[in-house]
């Protein structure tokens, strides 16, 4: 199915040093009009479905990621980011890219190469306590294998995207403590295969308006040479 995307990249006079959660929060707070900035929407209610607004900073530079509805928001706010307040701290934006595309996201028959560029967050407080007693570490990939599909079709139908094939994914994973919303939790780095399409620079698991579990696809030296 294809799926409408823009990204932004802005540019700053300085690395941006601060957490992600305070750069997703001065969008919200600056353009709080645009309810896909902040997943807040009246009667103090929340959107718990695929982010349509993803939030990155990767190599202390912010981008954000717009689907669908999401261009349009990113499109209107662009013109109007001159600077970031993060904190204490002041951000000069000196350069803003922004990349418009229409992509296809669809189950494949080919496997496609995955890594993560920010950690993924694929264990939530129920879940975690299954994981953390298990002492066979194949039971704990085929674990987080199932969460991985999980998150994927989780995706596709938060799209609208109907998968009607099995998907199994082939992992490589090494587990990191990182901080979401100030509490220290378990992610993963690493890589995975799977025939799904995923565009570059999306999110899965948990955490993904922060940017959580952003993907990149690595293309394989056998498949360049085929190109």
């Amino acid at each position: 199915m294809k799926i409408n995307t823009a990204y932004l990249i802005l540019k700053t006079d300085k690395k941006v040093t601060e957490d992600i959660n305070k750069v997703r929060g001065y969008f919200g707070n600056t353009f709080r009009e645009y309810p896909l900035l902040h997943n807040h929407y009246s009667n103090e209610k929340f959107s718990y479905s695929y982010p349509l607004i993803q939030y990155k900073v990767l190599d202390g530079e912010v981008s954000i990621l717009g689907i669908e509805e999401g261009v349009k928001t990113l499109k209107e706010i662009s013109s109007e980011i001159n600077e970031l307040k993060l904190s204490d701290k002041y951000y000069r934006v000196t350069e803003k890219i922004i990349f418009e595309k229409e992509i296809n996201i669809v189950p494949t028959r080919e496997e496609h190469h995955y890594k993560f560029l920010i950690p993924w967050l694929a264990l939530n407080s129920k879940n975690y306590q299954k994981y953390i007693v298990m002492k066979d570490w194949k039971d704990k990939k085929l674990f987080l294998n199932n969460i991985l599909i999980g998150n994927i079709l989780s995706m596709a139908k938060g799209l609208g995207i109907i998968v009607n094939r099995e998907i199994y994914p082939k992992t490589i994973l090494d587990a990191v403590s990182l901080k979401y919303k100030s509490i220290v939790m378990t992610g993963f780095n690493g890589e995975f295969k799977i025939k799904f399409r995923i565009p570059d620079f999306f999110s899965l698991g948990k955490g993904a308006s922060q940017g959580f579990g952003t993907v990149k696809e690595i293309i394989d030296e056998d498949e360049e040479k085929k190109e």
